[in-house]
């Protein structure tokens, strides 16, 4: 699909550049209110290094994994290419 995420590149803490098959480019950033629950690992800066791309996905090798078709929309829809995951 045109949301399938085809790189991913750590920028720092919880932050990172994506970029999708249809070629939209911008950032993701876990907020840190986000990380509880199963969600909590991601406030681990080891784990967070372990991200890779599956099947157009963000994963890590936990089985966490973060739905590319609402992060394509958010950031398409921010001027600033970004969109901050956060409960």
């Amino acid at each position: 699909m045109y949301w399938d995420i085809i790189e991913v590149k750590i920028k720092g803490t919880r932050t990172f550049k994506v970029i999708f098959a249809d070629g939209l480019t911008g950032e993701v950033v876990i907020d840190s209110s986000f990380c509880n629950g199963v969600f909590k690992p991601l406030l681990d800066d080891e784990m967070l290094k372990q991200v890779r791309v599956e099947n157009g996905v963000l994963t890590w090798p936990n089985g966490l994994d973060l739905a590319p078709d609402t992060m394509h929309k958010e950031i398409n829809h921010s001027p600033e290419q970004r969109y901050i995951i956060k409960r």
